[in-house]
C-alpha cells in the first residue's frame, strides 16, 4: 500500500508549501494532496509548489466539476501536467449542495448523470483527443493539445453505488472521506470491483482519507475534529457513508493514538482494499508535528 500526505495550505506561503513536500520527497512520501477550497486554487498550488521537488507525485482531491466545465478543467490541468513533468493526479467530484447550489448558484440535479457525462468527455480530452460530446446535461466540443504531456491519472470521489459504478467503469479509482476500513471492506471495495470488471478495466485504487492524530488524548483529537469538522456530517452524501459505517460523525472516523496505534490502524485499512492511505494530520500544532514526522519515518519503512 502506497502512503499519501495530505498538506494543509490555509495560511501557509508557497515557499512553505513547497518545503513541506519536498520534506515529504525525502522521506519517502509516495503521494502529495492537497484540497480545493476557498484559498489557494489546488491545480495552480501544485504548479507552484513542485519545482521544490523532483520526483514525488501531486494529487488534487478534489476539483468540484459543477463550476468548471470539462474543455476549462482539462486546459488547467494539461497545464499543469506540463509545468511538473507528467506528475498530476487530477481528483474530481461533484462537492455538495451546500457548495454548488448554496455558494455558487447552481443546479445539482441528477449529480450522477451529469459526472458520468462530465467523465466521458473530460477523458478523452485528458488524452488530447478531440471530442464532440452531446448528452443531457452536458456539450463539450474542442480539443486541448499541449506538447510533452501524459494524461494526468483521474480519479473520481465516489462514496454511493452510482458515483463508484462510474469510477469504477470510467476512472483509475477512487478517494474516500469519513469511510473506516470495514466500509471499504463491505461496500467500497466490492462495488467498485464489480464496476471494473464489467467494463473490463483493471482494478481500481482505492485511496482512503482519514484525519490521523499521532496523540496521548484522544478524546481531545475527536473534540478538535468535531469542532472543525463536524458540519461535514450534514451533508448528504457524507452522511450516508457515516450512517453505512454506523458512525456519528467525522470525528468517529479519526485514527488516534500513539505511533503503534496508528500504524496498526493503517494495516486494516490495507486488509481491507485500500491501495492508498492518505494521512491527514489534525490536531493541535505539536500533534500536527508528530503525526507528520510518524508519516515520514512510516513511509520510510515501507520502501
Amino acid at each position: 500500500m502506497r502512503l499519501g500526505l495530505w498538506i494543509d495550505e490555509e495560511n501557509l506561503r508557497i515557499d512553505e508549501v513547497g518545503a513541506a513536500a519536498k520534506a515529504a520527497e525525502e522521506h519517502g512520501i509516495d503521494r502529495i494532496w492537497f484540497s480545493q477550497r476557498l484559498g489557494w486554487d489546488a491545480l495552480t498550488l501544485i504548479a507552484g509548489a513542485a519545482p521544490f521537488t523532483s520526483t514525488i507525485q501531486f494529487a488534487v482531491g478534489i476539483v468540484p466539476v459543477y463550476p468548471r466545465h470539462p474543455l476549462a478543467l482539462a486546459a488547467q490541468a494539461l497545464s499543469v501536467q506540463a509545468v511538473i513533468g507528467n506528475r498530476l493526479t487530477l481528483g474530481i467530484g461533484s462537492s455538495h449542495p451546500q457548495i454548488i447550489e448554496g455558494m455558487f448558484g447552481l443546479s445539482m440535479e441528477q449529480p450522477a448523470r451529469y459526472m458520468r457525462e462530465y467523465v466521458e468527455a473530460l477523458g478523452p480530452l485528458l488524452s488530447g483527443e478531440p471530442v464532440a460530446y452531446e448528452g443531457e446535461k452536458l456539450t463539450a466540443r474542442g480539443h486541448i493539445e499541449i506538447p510533452g504531456t501524459e494524461a494526468p491519472e483521474l480519479i473520481l470521489a465516489a462514496l454511493g453505488p452510482r458515483m463508484l459504478k462510474i469510477a469504477g467503469e470510467l476512472t483509475a479509482g477512487t478517494t474516500t472521506s469519513w469511510v473506516g476500513p470495514e466500509v471499504i471492506e463491505s461496500f467500497i471495495r466490492p462495488t467498485i470491483d464489480q464496476a471494473a470488471t464489467a467494463a473490463g478495466r483493471p482494478r481500481p485504487q482505492i485511496i482512503a482519507g482519514a484525519c490521523v492524530a499521532l496523540t496521548d488524548d484522544p478524546d481531545a483529537s475527536r473534540e478538535w475534529i468535531r469542532a472543525r469538522f463536524g458540519p461535514a456530517g450534514d451533508m448528504p452524501a457524507y452522511r450516508a457513508v457515516l450512517d453505512r459505517g454506523g458512525k456519528a460523525g467525522p470525528e468517529d472516523t479519526a485514527v488516534l493514538g500513539d505511533e503503534s496505534a496508528v500504524a496498526k490502524e493503517i494495516e486494516r485499512f490495507a486488509e481491507a482494499g485500500a491501495t492508498e492511505f492518505l494521512l491527514c494530520p489534525v490536531g493541535t500544532d505539536e500533534e500536527r508535528e508528530r503525526t507528520i514526522k510518524f508519516a515520514h519515518d512510516y513511509a520510510r519503512g515501507l520502501k
